[in-house]
């Protein structure tokens, strides 16, 4: 299967020192809007007048033919601290958990540019407390504040969050397994995408979250079924589905994309960076249902 090839651009691939520095001062002028009541007021009609669930499908293989009618929630970019806060992401979640998911899949970009805006996500994370498993991986915005993301995972854990960074776990329903797994962000962090697969029996279901979209071709060559991304917010700003400003090099801005027999679903998340703005890219919910497919061949793939 080819990798598609990897081109440069402003929100894509490793990011060097002086566009990092344009990022975090654009985030002080961020801090600076959120602070105005008008702002956040603007932001949050926006969600509660915007807001779509998404509902999407999996194909499961043979061997995880047990997760048939099961349900997982995916979310990213909450960007909690930048123009939603506690009141606002508390009853989104809640409105999570009255759909009784099996799993809450959290694609990064949790918080916005603070380590400390995690706590504003702890009533809301409480929400899920019946969830059965709760996942995330780290997003570019963990790493404002900090190059070392393992505080704000240990205050995840602390909360039921499991962090998959470039690691997976196999769970089990009637019998048959799924692999869930998870990278590291691709722009401020150093993800390992066949470590997130090593234990992976190749005959079971496999879901993979990442961040940024564009490590969906190696993520494909590794089989796995379906990778859920977020980063772009659906270009956020946008005029006739095309986003005014690319956060991905190979044109996976929103929704669903296929490469082989993989899928990937880039969600446009929730919150807003910059400006308190959408624009033809409304905050989204992914509801992902898992269905029983045709049998397929493990060698395939």
């Amino acid at each position: 299967m080819r990798v598609p090839a990897r081109r440069d651009a402003w929100f894509s691939g490793q990011v060097p020192a002086w566009k990092r520095w344009v990022a975090r001062g654009v985030a002080c002028g961020n801090r600076v809007l959120d602070a105005v009541p008008v702002c956040r007021w603007l932001y949050r009609l926006q969600l509660a007048r915007g807001l779509q669930w998404t509902a999407t499908g999996l194909e499961l293989r043979e061997a995880s033919r047990g997760w048939a009618g099961a349900t997982a929630v995916f979310l990213s970019d909450l960007h909690a601290g930048s123009f939603l806060h506690e009141r606002e992401l508390d009853g989104l979640l809640a409105a999570v958990a009255e759909r009784r998911p099996e799993l809450v899949l959290l694609g990064g970009d949790l918080v916005h540019t603070r380590r400390r805006e995690i706590e504003l996500l702890t009533r809301p994370l409480r929400r899920l407390r019946d969830v059965p498993h709760v996942f995330a991986v780290p997003g570019n915005h963990e790493r404002f504040d900090a190059a070392d993301v393992r505080v704000t995972e240990t205050r995840l854990g602390d909360l039921g969050v499991v962090t998959l960074r470039d690691r997976g776990v196999r769970l089990v329903r009637n019998a048959s397994p799924l692999w869930v797994c998870g990278v590291d962000d691709l722009t401020e962090g150093a993800p390992r995408p066949a470590a997130a697969l090593a234990s992976r029996d190749p005959r079971e279901t496999a879901v993979c979250l990442s961040h940024h979209p564009d490590l969906f071709g190696e993520l494909a060559a590794l089989g796995v079924d379906l990778v859920l991304s977020g980063h772009t917010h659906g270009g956020q700003l946008a005029l006739w589905g095309r986003p005014l400003l690319s956060h991905s090099q190979d044109g996976h801005h929103r929704g669903a994309h296929r490469l082989g027999d993989s899928t990937l679903y880039v969600g446009r998340g929730i919150g807003a960076s910059i400006v308190p703005l959408r624009i033809g890219a409304r905050p989204e919910v992914v509801i992902v249902r898992f269905v029983a497919g045709a049998t397929r061949a493990a060698a395939g793939r």
